[in-house]
């Protein structure tokens, strides 16, 4: 199954040239992000270690993020890359399927254990995830116990960075924008603690569910 996709996003890039919405040499920037043809690129349905992020047990850390990025830039090997455009994300970056030639760089990522299979936008890399943590690969070599997934890590740097309390007394609710769309958490649910209020982003704390309703936000799940 690996294979025949792999094999399926070569021919879909060589045969269909009008497909591959952006193509050329590319820059690195993290083990999920990438430059080409001065466009940023966001590899679809993988979620790598952020740059500075690193794992490990205590007493033998080690630069999880700048080895992904490393690991990446390995995978295209001076080659240029053609990319499928799937979506955009929020920061405006182009999302897409990535191949330099010798199959999909996010499925080959997540096999090496330089990146986890980003559920919250697919499935499509959870089996390339079972294989790599079944084998102890990349940041799984210490078990789940050896490091922190990149989105808890950024939630943690985000909090660090970020103001608590709500701007008024009793109005506790937080409307939160994702890639779910806009979202609002209520005190005691699961990701209340762990989401941060940006109103540069559009965010906002709500005093009442039926303001934040009436805002256009759903009630998130957990």
């Amino acid at each position: 199954m690996l294979i025949f996709r792999s094999l399926f996003i070569l021919a879909l890039l060589a045969a269909s040239p009008a497909l591959a919405d952006v193509r050329g040499a590319a820059r690195v920037v993290d083990g999920d992000t990438l430059e080409v043809a001065g466009q940023s690129v966001r590899l679809f349905g993988i979620d790598a270690p952020e740059r500075d992020q690193d794992c490990g047990l205590p007493g033998e850390r080690w630069h999880c993020g700048r080895w992904s990025g490393d690991e990446l830039e390995r995978l295209i090997g001076g080659r240029n890359v053609a990319c499928i455009e799937v979506d955009t994300d929020r920061y405006g970056r182009i999302v897409a399927r990535c191949s330099a030639g010798q199959g999909d760089l996010g499925e080959a990522m997540v096999l090496n254990g330089a990146a986890l299979a980003y559920r919250a936008y697919s499935h499509d890399y959870i089996r390339p995830e079972r294989v790599a943590r079944a084998s102890a690969r990349g940041v799984w070599r210490d078990g789940e116990g050896g490091f922190t997934t990149p989105s808890d890590y950024r939630a943690d740097r985000w909090a660090e960075v970020q103001p608590s309390a709500p701007p008024q007394s009793g109005c506790a609710i937080k409307g939160n924008v994702s890639g779910s769309g806009r979202i609002y958490h209520m005190p005691g649910q699961r990701d209340y603690d762990r989401t941060r209020i940006d109103p540069a982003r559009g965010e906002h704390w709500f005093c009442t569910e039926d303001e934040a309703r009436a805002a256009g936000w759903r009630r998130a799940q957990r």
